[in-house]
């Protein structure tokens, strides 16, 4: 079949409201770990300032914490995997999966954490109050935007251990940060003056900085950037590929004062593989110019958008320099409801976000172990780092004399988890194919659940961060991550991500959270 077929891409979007929620299950029981197994009491944190009216919420059951239960070792069961995605962003890879059905019911939403409760005053509970939760049931095709419930405080725990002290062995030093980016800031810099002055196809080249370096949730060193350079495009029309949502065609209107990009069209179509191969062989070129600068490119992986290079020394550092196309106009059709932020951020902001520029990278669509070489899929990064960057109701939300929130610091312990996960189990195939990129979109719908700076209190850091990894195992489970962009896509489908490894990180998760995370503590 011809890749170049498409539909055509729908111009205009209204903002959307965000996805009704419905109650979701009970938390699984506590399974013991299936390979293997200081303490820090948490400090107790000032009460941060409010801003705005608050819903006030009542009080909270006492739940006894469940000791983990023995069952036998989880054994492996290999599942043919590929290599990690290079980018966050290369989660949206191959075939996309769609997620179909019904939207669940609406129901209310679940209170905020509200401070000063009985709980909290050492208020002792009667009878009633401290019976044991029921036992978890399993709920099938249950929907993964539904909400987890409202959590807070010692309800949650199981185990003891401190999420301030793992916060505090991840932060940056500004020494380190400060060398990094010299060094980085150095060798960008020599690339895109070169890019600009030269007589190129890629004159018209600006920075971008994106990734998690930059929306400043970095964890443990500042090793690793990823830098888009981004090219303005004017006069192009996008074909949705294969209804993929993800991945589009591009092509150039009329243009009768020609086009320095016509020697990468393939039957009229801009390819994607061959510009950046081009960009690549400029940039590899280019590097053996820089000065007092031991740099490597790493070889091409297949599929992946980036031009990785290695800066050797003084330390290595890891540099993903990403090819964009600027396109100005109205988003794609099919992120139309999309970026559900109206009740978190507010409607003004979604408004504003999508009166942006959006990107397209080199990131071809899989059809089978083939990548169709002239697509182009949608990107969100810049999109990505302005919300984390402006992340509360409140306008001064985390800045130095404004309210104070953890939602960050819960997106740091939840990418940590995976790192470390990974790095325990760095033979196992099953995780592969995790990434922080599922990690940052299941915080995402976490936040768009849970839109009140209230809701995010720093002294409730650990129940947050609990409300966060509950929602993570209930897309595993039912098998549905929605794109925060791109709702039809689901990054859990069977086709980008097998049953078995899904099943295996969900276990190991579990066994984390009902055992006080043993993994934080390993160096």
């Amino acid at each position: 079949m011809d890749p170049r077929r498409g539909k055509a891409t729908r111009t205009g979007s209204k903002p959307g409201a965000a996805a009704p929620q419905v109650s979701a299950p009970s938390a699984k029981g506590a399974p013991t770990n299936p390979s293997e197994s200081r303490v820090v009491p948490e400090a107790a944190r000032p009460k941060a300032p409010r801003c705005g009216a608050t819903r006030s919420s009542g009080s909270q059951r006492k739940k006894s914490a469940q000791g983990p239960q023995k069952r036998p070792p989880v054994r492996a069961r290999g599942a043919g995997a590929e290599k990690v995605p290079l980018s966050a962003e290369d989660a949206v890879d191959g075939p996309t999966g769609l997620v179909e059905g019904p939207e669940p019911p609406a129901a209310p939403e679940p209170p905020p954490l509200r401070a000063g409760s009985r709980r909290e005053r050492g208020t002792a509970g009667s009878a009633r109050e401290r019976r044991p939760p029921p036992a978890p049931t399993e709920v099938p095709g249950l929907d993964p935007m539904d909400p987890v419930p409202s959590l807070g405080g010692r309800e949650v725990e199981a185990g003891d251990w401190n999420p301030r002290a793992v916060l505090a062995k991840l932060r940056l030093r500004r020494q380190e940060i400060s060398a990094a980016a010299e060094i980085v800031n150095k060798v960008v810099d020599h690339l895109l003056r070169r890019l600009q002055t030269c007589e190129s196809e890629f004159k018209g080249v600006a920075l971008l900085h994106t990734g998690s370096y930059y929306e400043h949730v970095k964890n443990s060193a500042p090793d690793e950037f990823d830098v888009m350079f981004k090219l303005e495009v004017p006069r192009i029309e996008l074909e949705e590929y294969r209804e993929s949502r993800a991945h589009y065609i591009v092509k150039f209107k009329r243009n009768p004062g020609g086009n320095p990009l016509s020697q990468f069209l393939v039957r009229n179509v801009l390819s994607a593989s061959q510009m950046l191969l081009k960009f690549r062989k400029i940039i590899k070129e280019e590097i053996k110019n820089i000065e007092d600068a031991d740099i490597v490119v790493e070889r091409k992986k297949r599929g992946s958008p980036a031009v990785t290079l290695v800066i050797r020394k003084p330390k290595e550092i890891s540099v993903d320099v990403i090819l964009a196309l600027e396109a100005k106009g109205s988003w794609p059709a099919s992120t139309q409801n999309g970026l559900p932020i109206v009740d978190w951020l507010g409607a003004k902001v979604r408004t504003s976000l999508r009166l942006q520029p959006f990107y397209l990278v080199p990131k071809n669509a899989k059809e089978g172990n083939n990548f169709i070489e002239e697509t182009w899929r949608l990107s969100f990064s810049h999109t990505e780092k302005e919300i984390l960057r402006n992340h509360g109701q409140c306008k001064t939300c985390c800045e130095d004399k404004g309210v104070k929130c953890c939602r960050k610091d819960c997106l740091k312990l939840m990418k940590y988890l995976l790192e470390q996960l990974k790095k325990k189990f760095g033979d196992r195939k099953e995780l592969n194919k995790f990434c922080s990129y599922h990690m940052k979109t299941a915080f995402f719908h976490v936040c768009t659940q849970n839109p009140l700076d209230s809701q995010w209190q720093p002294k409730e850091l650990k129940a947050c961060f609990i409300r966060c990894v509950k929602y993570f195992l209930q897309c595993l489970k039912t098998e549905v991550l929605k794109h925060y962009f791109i709702p039809e896509v689901n990054l859990f489908s069977q086709d980008t991500i097998d049953k078995i490894s899904k099943e295996f990180l969900s276990k190991q998760i579990e066994y984390e959270e009902n055992n006080g995370f043993p993994v934080f503590k390993e160096v």
